[in-house]
């Protein structure tokens, strides 16, 4: 249902709390260097960028400014050695990231080793970088899901984000599920297929902290043109 124009201004700005995102990986410095000049004109929270991409976006975006520098870590399927993911990890930081979004062992999950699993994640926290955790909510059972939140709380997750875009889109009842079970512990990111004003403002009135998305600029035109999509 469209909104009226008064509802329309009572929408919370999205601007600030969109992770701009680039992680297609058939994109180079041109992309990079655009993502992070629209993340600066519409004030978005952040440029969501693999690590190979880190140094080259910190050009565009200066230290200590507006727009936070997030790296992903593991991604998209964390299935690498802890050594390997953890030296992504420092190769980002020294680049400059202000974040982290990391993708867990979902091997170490499957197996209910719980002890590798949160190394894996606590050895990244250890860097000091504020790390989101990709969950991939969608494909998880429900006592798998819960496994996974409370030992990413416990590593120093100070996100739970709900994927990383290669499944299903994200939906009101899976951000609603991370609030739970997270009891005020961590924030959540929704990610993942968010392509409309109507949906993206239902995810942040279900209680998503951040939005992942790569349709962010279009977001921001819907939403200042007084669109519902």
């Amino acid at each position: 249902m469209a909104r009226d124009r008064s509802s329309l201004r009572e929408q919370p700005d999205l601007a600030p709390l969109i992770d701009h995102a680039l992680l297609d990986p058939l994109q180079g410095v041109a992309a990079v260097q655009r993502c992070c000049e629209e993340a600066r004109h519409f004030g978005f929270a952040g440029v969501c960028l693999a690590s190979r991409w880190v140094a080259a976006a910190r050009e565009h975006l200066p230290i200590g400014g507006p727009v936070k520098l997030i790296s992903v870590v593991g991604f998209p399927f964390g299935a690498v050695p802890a050594a390997i993911k953890r030296a992504e990890a420092e190769a980002a930081a020294a680049g400059g990231a202000d974040e982290l979004d990391v993708v867990p062992d979902f091997g170490a999950l499957i197996d209910r080793d719980t002890g590798s699993l949160h190394d894996d994640l606590a050895a990244i926290a250890e860097l000091g970088l504020p790390i989101k955790v990709i969950l991939e909510v969608g494909r998880l059972e429900p006592e798998v899901l819960e496994l996974l939140v409370e030992v990413s709380l416990d590593a120093g997750a100070l996100f739970l984000k709900t994927g990383s875009g290669f499944g299903p889109p994200v939906t009101t009842e899976q951000v609603g599920r991370l609030r739970e079970l997270a009891r005020g512990r961590a924030a959540v990111k929704a990610s993942g297929g968010i392509t409309d004003l109507e949906q993206a403002l239902a995810l942040v009135e279900a209680g998503a902290a951040r939005l992942g998305t790569s349709r962010g600029v279009a977001l921001m035109q819907a939403q200042r043109a007084g669109s519902p999509s």
